[in-house]
């Protein structure tokens, strides 16, 4: 077995080997597309309003190649994204800004903080601190210098509110592409099918960014999202570890990054 970037005990495989994260997906597709600059990125240089979720199947192939490949997948897979990422330029804003890749960066780190707090367990205040400070790691990889980072969880913690009062503002353009990662285009699935999706993300997201895309958070919504909060962990606890994670414990392995 091939060394990776991260030791199999590591708190960053040990949160991120949780499927059930990817129920955070659409609340830091949402916070990314919050900043204008990332917004206008992703509307003009992808195919994002055709395939809004290939953003997030990309994200996730990414992390999972850097946290749980061995060294030279997880280098090949940063310099596949820092490739992309030096091509996609506009006014005003330039992807391989460090600004810009330090808050894509955060909201992967916060969702995954919170979606593992919300459906497996609450992190230590000292495990959030470990996960954090293990994912500059990944950060320095995709490009932002280790001065880009706040130097503690609790400084990071300032950070997200810092912008989520400042620069971070649901546009009528971040309104668009937030609809399609909601309500994707999917040809053999009807739109409700996505209600639950949706539901959930809303109630992940800062309350500040749900009424700024104008998302619906009624009683029949709020009591939609207590029923997920009480029965997901329950379901997450009593799954067996070949459905519940993956790669299973033990196993560092070599993944397609294409």
């Amino acid at each position: 077995m091939r060394e990776g970037l991260y030791p199999d005990d590591s708190i960053t495989r040990r949160v991120n080997r949780e499927n059930v994260l990817l129920l955070g997906g659409g609340r830091a597709l949402l916070m990314q597309l919050a900043h204008p600059s990332v917004a206008a990125g992703v509307d003009e240089h992808s195919d994002f309003r055709s395939h809004p979720i290939r953003r997030l199947q990309r994200t996730v192939r990414m992390t999972m190649a850097i946290v749980f490949g061995d060294r030279e997948t997880a280098l090949a897979a940063a310099r596949a994204v820092n490739r992309v990422h030096g091509r996609v330029r506009g006014e005003g804003y330039h992807a391989l800004d460090p600004e810009l890749l330090m808050w894509v960066h955060s909201t992967l780190v916060d969702s995954a903080i919170v979606a593992y707090d919300t459906f497996v367990q609450r992190l230590r205040r000292t495990e959030r601190e470990a996960f954090y400070r293990e994912s500059m790691i990944l950060g320095e990889l995709l490009g932002i210098p280790r001065t880009q980072f706040p130097p503690t969880y609790a400084d990071f913690e300032g950070y997200m509110e810092r912008m989520l009062a400042g620069p971070v503002v649901v546009t009528d353009r971040a309104r668009s592409l937030g609809r399609l990662v909601l309500r994707p285009p999917l040809r053999l699935l009807p739109g409700p099918v996505m209600i639950p999706f949706e539901v959930v993300t809303a109630g992940l997201l800062p309350a500040a960014l749900r009424e700024q895309y104008g998302l619906a958070w009624g009683v029949a919504q709020r009591r939609a999202y207590r029923l997920a909060l009480a029965t997901v962990p329950k379901v997450v606890a009593l799954t067996p570890p070949l459905l519940r994670v993956w790669p299973l414990p033990g196993h560092n392995v070599t993944l397609s990054t294409s």
